[in-house]
Parts: C-alpha cells; structure tokens; sequence
C-alpha cells in the first residue's frame, strides 16, 4: 500500500465522529481508498451520496494529517510495522470481525497469522490458584502443540502471568495494548514487555502520546478476542473486562473457555456462571483444549492428495487446489481470495463444492486445507 493511502486511513480513524463501523462503510463506499475522503472533501457529496455536510466537513483537517505523518515518522524510526486490513501480515482473524481495526501498529518477531492462537485472560486480582493454572496449562500446551501462540494484555494479574509463563516455556507471547508503542503500562512490566517483543510482540491501534484510559482497555478486548481461535477465561470475579472480553468471543462466533473455581471464591464467580450459562466450555487441561478444538486431528491428518486425483475441476476449483498446495499447513479464506483475485461470495461457494467433493476441510480458525 502506498504511504499517502496508509497516512489517509490512520487519519480516518482520528475523525470526531466517525468511529471504526462508520470508517469501514466509508472505506466501502470508496472501494477501498481512503484518499478520496481526503483528497477531494468538498467533492464527497457527489462521491459518496448521501452524506451528510457534517461528516463530509470533518475531512478538511490538515492538523490530523500532520499529526498522522509524525506519527508514521514515529513507527519507522522506532521499527514499527503499520498494517491495514489489505497487508498479508495483518491478522486474518481480526479481519473477519465488524469492528476490526483499520490500522495496527505491531513491534515484534510472531507471525499473527500463525496456525494456532489463543487468548488468556483473568482478573487483576490473581490468586495463587490462578497463577498455578498459567504455568501448568502453558506447560502442558508446550509439550503437546509448542507452535500456539498466547494472546493477553500485559496487564497486572492473570495477563502477566499467562506472559511470563509463555517465556519461561520459550513460547511466542503477544500483548495487546491500551496505548501507543512509546509506553508500557504498567511500567513494571516493562522488562517483560522488552522479552516479549523477541519471543511475540507487542500490538496497538492507539497511537503514540495515548494514555491508557479506561475505555480504551474495552477497545483493546475487542482485539484480544478477535486475533484469537479462543479466549480462555482463568480467574474473573462477577464483573470485569476478562468477561468483556469472553462476550466479544462470543459475538465473533470463538471458542470461549474457562476454568472453574470453588463455589465461594470471588474470583471464580465469573468463570463459573460462564460455565453455567453456557457461555464457555468447562476446561481443565490442555488436552481438553486440543480436543476440543480439534487440534490433535491435525498431526494424524493424511498427506496432500495429488492433483491428478481430482479430474473434475473447473478453472476456479484448480485455481484453489494449487494454492492450497503451497501451503500444507491450510490458508485463511481471506488469504485465499487475495491470493486467488476471486471475490468473497464467490470463494465460500467454491470452497463448500470442493468440500463436499471431499477434497478441503474446514479447521478452526476459519482455515482449509487439503485432505
């Protein structure tokens, strides 16, 4: 993407007004380029019909332009990826969601598209029940499938502690923040935070000079949940954002767990009326994990059948089977229509012929592979 279509986004998303839904119907509206909006503001009545004269007003802002450019001055001194929803590197998961962030801000070595993802998260107030679960459920799941990546929020609590636990068992760790990259909040994490970028990486859409407020914390859920296969919830009391963070799993159609606790513990009350409710799946162990997400298939799974096994493909149906070859380990569909040119609507209806011809199959996370 070009830098001034890049600037035209980040500054979109600094709009009053506007917010992230809103954004993305105008992106649509524009097929995509936000240098429309910026470009020709007094012209956006006859570009975008409709429009009402206060939003096409808004982008007649030279201060937010320049505040974006130093802002993108900032990443690239400091190293810092920008990614929009059209980078191969942005998480194909979170592209998937409503409400997904137009730009993203990412210092660190993962690859956020990796196969296997999850999301741990809990109260602040963590107990000494709670920090026995990071270590032994981090521990179990390194043994079992080393290549999971663990999402979190670098907060105090069980997120530090999910953090610290993916280190010490040398597992890739990502923390999701409520601020820019110029900080670490808490700054007592800052140590870790430094390990993480080496081992994970740290990952924002907020801009630096942002202060960690509070509903910033709620938009920061949003993204722990949606670049995740599942959350899994370890302590949470009756209220809090662990809980936040398990309804927006759910609202993205995740997989959503939670550990249980004593029925007079504070802080198991959350995850037991998750439990409860039906709202998460009772979890005790990694293996339960791996079971229930159908992970444990995966290592048993048949070797790439050869293209001349199947003779009754159209041009489109080849044109999927050949690139699902190059990745043995299966591909995301947005990944598939970017590489492939063929629309969305389209690619989900050759996807399910070739899998009821027997020849893909669905796995979590939204990814097919070959049989």
């Amino acid at each position: 993407m070009k830098n001034h279509e890049l600037l035209c986004r980040l500054a979109l998303t600094q709009l009053p007004g506007i917010g992230i839904v809103g954004a993305h119907k105008l992106l649509d509206a524009t097929e995509g380029k936000a240098v429309m909006l910026f470009d020709h503001p007094k012209d956006l009545g006859d570009i975008i019909p409709g429009i009402s004269p206060k939003i096409a007003s808004v982008f007649d802002a030279p201060e937010v332009l320049r505040r974006c450019e130093a802002e993108l001055s900032f990443a690239e001194k400091n190293h810092i990826a920008c990614l929009t929803c059209d980078d191969e590197a942005y998480p194909s998961r979170l592209r998937e969601c409503d409400d997904a962030p137009l730009v993203l801000f990412y210092r660190g070595t993962s690859d956020l598209n990796q196969r296997h993802i999850i999301s741990m998260v809990g109260t602040r107030n963590a107990t000494d029940y709670g920090k026995d679960i990071c270590m032994r459920f981090i521990g179990e799941l390194k043994e079992l499938l080393p290549d999971v990546i663990i999402v979190s929020g670098l907060a105090y609590g069980i997120d530090i502690h999910a953090h610290r636990a993916a280190l010490q068992h040398k597992m890739e760790t990502i923390g999701v923040l409520a601020h820019g990259l110029d900080r670490i909040y808490p700054s007592v994490h800052r140590r870790t935070a430094a390990e993480m970028t080496q081992c994970g990486g740290l990952l924002t859409e907020f801009m630096s000079g942002t202060n960690p407020d509070k509903q910033n914390f709620v938009k920061r859920n949003r993204i722990v949940a949606g670049i995740s296969d599942a959350t899994i919830v370890i302590e949470s009391a009756n209220k809090g954002g662990s809980l936040i963070t398990a309804e927006i799993a759910e609202s993205y159609h995740r997989d959503c767990f939670a550990f249980p606790g004593r029925i007079n513990d504070m802080y198991s009350a959350g995850c037991n009326e998750l439990i409860r409710s039906n709202r998460a799946v009772l979890l005790q162990s990694a293996e339960e994990l791996i079971k229930a997400m159908n992970w444990d298939s995966e290592a048993q799974a048949p070797a790439v059948i050869q293209r001349q096994l199947f003779p009754e493909l159209d041009e489109n149906e080849e044109k999927i089977v050949s690139l699902l070859q190059k990745h043995p380990d299966g591909i995301q569909i947005n990944t598939l229509v970017v590489e492939s040119n063929i629309a969305i609507n389209r690619m989900t209806g050759i996807l399910f012929e070739l899998e009821m011809k027997g020849i893909i199959r669905t796995l979590a996370g939204g990814i097919y592979k070959l049989i």
